[in-house]
């Protein structure tokens, strides 16, 4: 991937006296996977917005293939969006409705049936373009609306929680074959959302958004095992942090950690911790979830705080769950999994 697809400087929008992307810098490769991920009201979805030309900015740029399209109307912009509600045409045949924008850009007839027909075809809707929308499934409607916007072959493709509507089942086999459709057409796709597990199994990078600011940007691997701030460390994924006199009692060092769960043993109090590249730290587990694959212990330590841990019920089954409330226990984990964070800056 070489080159800029999109460059932001220091991009803000406010609202009246609500200020909502608070001076965003922000550059995407082309041909990538890039998911703005962030809770309702973190600025993402404007920035979106404003990328697509639906907004227009307060303040900064807006650079795409390196041409400032800060004042361009949306038509003018390569770029196509897909929505959460898939906004399709329910009088037109599905062929139509992947057609339409080759229409409205006088694109003869018998080149929009070959482009309609290859775009169904890349996202595995051969045979579907006599339908109506009414007649699809939810996930096949939102293939659609992907083949829609795949047609013209925008440089960026922008998707606004476009999965939101699905049910679970469908929704994870959807974000499979949208990062594959995304290798195979090499376009660039950003991607927003607020759910941490769609993000990191998607992206080739991802920015976190927290009050109209990007808290980190980074591959999954390095946003979830090295949080930026604490905000990142408890938004994506589950994470333990240890501070202050708890901290320094656990870790052996003053400062804020993050320890993700899935890296923490569960092991009897008497267990050896004669084991120098590893912490533990004893305490009484509060509360156990069992959760089919695994179990979550709540320990609330003796050293203060509480640690939650995940482990893969490889042996425990539902009924030997509740065993564990109220036991002691001692925790183990590796030293380096225990990563500070910064708290300022």
């Amino acid at each position: 991937m070489e080159g800029s697809a999109i460059r932001l400087h220091d991009l803000r929008k406010s609202f009246g006296g609500t200020t909502a992307v608070a001076g965003v810098d922000l550059e995407i490769r082309d041909g990538e996977f890039f998911s703005m991920l962030g809770p309702s009201g973190s600025g993402k979805t404007t920035v979106l917005r404003m990328i697509a030309g639906f907004e227009s900015p307060t303040a900064g740029r807006i650079e795409l293939a390196g041409q400032d399209v800060t004042r361009r109307a949306p038509f003018e912009r390569d770029v196509h969006t897909v929505f959460q509600d898939y906004a399709l045409f329910p009088h037109m045949t599905v062929e139509q409705n992947v057609a339409y924008g080759l229409k409205i850009r006088k694109v003869p007839r018998a080149e929009r049936l070959v482009r309609a027909r290859k775009a169904l075809a890349e996202v595995r809707l051969d045979g579907y373009g006599g339908r109506r929308p009414a007649q699809l499934s939810g996930g096949q409607r939102q293939r659609v609306a992907l083949a829609r916007a795949l047609v013209g072959r925008p440089r960026v493709l922008l998707l606004d929680e476009p999965l939101g509507a699905l049910d679970l089942k469908l929704r994870e086999q959807m974000q499979v074959e949208l990062k594959a459709l995304q290798r195979e057409v090499g376009i660039t796709f950003v991607f927003v959302t607020h759910d941490q597990e769609e993000a990191l199994t998607m992206s080739d990078r991802i920015a976190v958004f927290h009050q109209g600011r990007i808290e980190q940007v980074g591959t999954p691997a390095e946003i979830y095992e090295r949080p930026a701030t604490p905000f990142v460390a408890s938004f994506v994924g589950t994470s333990n942090l240890l501070a202050g006199e708890a901290a320094h009692r656990v870790v052996g060092a003053p400062g804020t950690y993050s320890i993700r769960p899935e890296k923490i043993r569960v092991l009897k109090e008497s267990a050896d911790a004669d084991e120098p590249e590893h912490a533990t730290a004893a305490g009484t587990v509060a509360e156990v979830v069992y959760l089919g694959d695994a179990t979550r212990f709540l320990v609330d330590l003796d050293a203060g705080g509480r640690l939650t841990a995940l482990q893969q019920n490889l042996e425990t089954s539902s009924e030997d769950v509740a065993a564990y409330r109220g036991t002691r226990v001692r925790l183990q984990w590796h030293r380096r999994h225990a990563v500070e964070v910064p708290t300022t800056g």
